[in-house]
């Protein structure tokens, strides 16, 4: 079954703005989206910096009734950008709802961290162990069972697939920085192998609170140029000191070839190629040698029916970690030989930060719109060169360019590896 697809809306919550045309602005004029960390008091931590959704207007969701009370900032995000990806697609119910499906990479959406300590403070004696028994009781009478419905990746894909009354397949996967890269190339394959014409695909993710940012930090996995927010984010450059978290969601609307032209839906482009790989190697180091993400570019160009002479430009996972940086260039090399260094490959996590779930679909609208406008988005904060990272990476200013075919990558914790290949239609 020859079955192809296409992207036919985009919808988009970023640092940068809250729609696809403002985040897409900020990346072309190089602007920042991190600043201090607000949503939170962070003063104490080691990293005080993150890439915040801002101006949200959430209160229409929480008027649509009780099923929408309390929803976790990854639920609102996800909302706001299927809502803007639905309507760029012009959907409006005019898809049958079997027909129609979900796959995303949704991750956590906060964590009512407060009234936990509160909790477990009240359930300490002075030298004592934590009493179980006090502990389960405040719990029970304290905590409120719709916020903590919230903190489940699964409510985002429940939320959706209400409001849009989806009755095909609906799936989630959370396997950290690639999941909803992942999400997009396995609602791909089912709309491919017959079983929907319509998939709503993405992801979203906040893990803007006390525990995530302890995480990483004790993972000293983030920067901590709290100073200056706007540059502490510097992919490939040799002062790198880490990522900087950030939040969001990003949506596409993917639809069988066919089913879009009947429509008369506006295409955008084509997703041609997806490959995945596991490293199995450590929880947030990908292997030395590139293996996993080697492979995964490689099956995705196989997938397409492409060589590495075919790609016009690479859309970097580019996380601003000394590892990631280099062994992502090594393996880009090792894929495209000789030709590698006359590719250009940016990270727009320069301007966004890391949206961790959410960054890959961010990563493939901008995909999107280079080929679309010619334009490829600029990594910022590249000032000092590094020696193992000495390819050309559209180094502060975005650079004018005839794209015809992208290459997306997105590399996870845990060692998934997942590319995109993303074409231009016609």
């Amino acid at each position: 079954m020859n079955r192809r697809v296409v992207i036919t809306g985009m919808g988009a919550m970023t640092p940068l703005g809250n729609s696809v045309q403002e985040t897409w602005r900020g990346l072309l004029e190089g602007r920042s989206g991190i600043g201090p960390i607000t949503v939170f008091d962070a003063s104490n931590f080691p990293t005080k910096i993150a890439g915040e959704v801002r101006n949200g207007d959430f209160q229409k969701w929480e008027k649509k009734g009780p099923a929408f009370d309390r929803l976790g900032r990854n639920s609102l995000f996800a909302l706001e950008a299927a809502q803007e990806a639905a309507r760029d697609a012009g959907l409006d119910g005019k898809i049958k709802p079997e027909r129609l499906g979900i796959y995303f990479g949704a991750g956590d959406g906060g964590f009512d961290f407060p009234q936990y300590a509160l909790i477990m403070a009240d359930a300490i004696e002075e030298n004592q162990p934590v009493d179980a028994k006090k502990y389960y009781s405040n719990s029970l009478k304290q905590l409120d069972p719709k916020s903590l419905m919230e903190q489940e990746p699964f409510q985002v894909i429940n939320h959706l697939s209400s409001v849009f009354g989806v009755l095909g397949p609906v799936s989630n996967c959370l396997t950290a920085c690639a999941a909803s890269s992942q999400a997009i190339g396995e609602a791909a394959e089912i709309i491919r192998r017959g079983e929907a014409d319509v998939m709503i695909s993405g992801g979203s993710h906040s893990m803007i609170h006390p525990l995530g940012l302890a995480g990483f930090n004790l993972l000293t996995a983030l920067s901590t140029r709290n100073e200056e927010p706007q540059k502490a984010s510097r992919p490939f450059d040799k002062n790198r000191d880490g990522f900087v978290l950030s939040e969001g969601a990003g949506v596409v609307i993917l639809e069988e070839l066919e089913h879009a032209k009947k429509r008369g839906a506006k295409i955008y482009a084509e997703l041609a190629g997806y490959g995945g790989s596991a490293d199995a190697f450590r929880l947030t180091d990908p292997h030395p040698d590139g293996r996993g993400a080697i492979k995964a570019m490689k099956l995705a160009l196989n997938h397409a029916g492409l060589d590495a002479s075919s790609i016009d430009y690479i859309n970097a996972h580019g996380t601003s970690t000394e590892l990631n940086d280099a062994i992502e260039t090594h393996s880009v090399k090792q894929v495209f030989g000789p030709r590698a260094k006359k590719v250009p490959m940016s990270s727009i996590k320069s301007m966004l930060g890391h949206m961790i779930a959410a960054a890959g679909a961010v990563e493939v609208i901008a995909s999107i719109l280079t080929i679309r406008e010619g334009m490829i988005p600029a990594t910022i904060n590249y000032e000092t060169p590094d020696e193992a990272c000495d390819m050309d990476y559209v180094p502060n200013k975005a650079r004018q360019a005839k794209v015809n075919t992208v290459l997306s990558n997105s590399f996870g914790f845990g060692g998934q590896n997942i590319a995109l290949i993303i074409k231009k239609y016609g």
